[in-house]
């Protein structure tokens, strides 16, 4: 029976698994998004959630936490430099798994995990789904007026632009 046995042992050895594991997370951590089965990226979560907290503090010690898990200098690097600055402020939360479909071989869920604060196109579509029929024709009327407005400000900030050579100059 599995009584108490908590996570998924994705059909592998501790070891196989742990090595799986740590080049997911390597891969993860330097290009920011990677595509794998919902089983794996679920794994993966798990796996790289608390390496990202850990790396929130620059530490001496936190550095070789990290590599003990990651066995990869340029993944740490990278982790501590680049992603640690970007989740500093996150409490948590810092992957997104979105499923994608099925793969075609064998109908394996498949779904892509992503770093969340580093996915700039799903930012941009999330304003975009806000908008409903009703903003788009009062925002057509909106758009017209700051268009309107650049112009007055450039013959406005001319003059000051002026008295403020002129002064030079002198």
């Amino acid at each position: 029976m599995r009584h108490g046995k908590k996570f998924n042992h994705l059909s592998r050895t501790a070891s196989h698994r742990d090595a799986m594991l740590s080049n997911m997370a390597v891969s993860l951590i330097m290009h920011k998004r990677i595509t794998t089965t919902l089983a794996k990226a679920k794994a993966l979560k798990k796996f790289v959630e608390p390496l990202l907290t850990k790396a929130k503090q620059d530490t001496t010690n936190a550095r070789r936490v990290v590599f003990s898990h990651l066995q990869d200098k340029y993944a740490v690097t990278e982790l501590f430099q680049v992603v640690s600055p970007k989740i500093g402020d996150r409490p948590g939360g810092y992957t997104r798994i979105i499923k994608t479909g099925f793969r075609k071989g064998d109908m394996a869920p498949i779904c892509f995990i992503e770093l969340v604060d580093f996915d700039e196109n799903m930012a941009k579509t999330q304003k975009k789904a806000t908008r409903t029929r009703r903003s788009r024709k009062s925002a057509a009327p909106a758009a017209e007026a700051p268009a309107a407005a650049p112009v007055e400000e450039a013959t406005a900030e001319a003059p000051a632009e002026e008295a403020a050579a002129e002064t030079t100059n002198e």
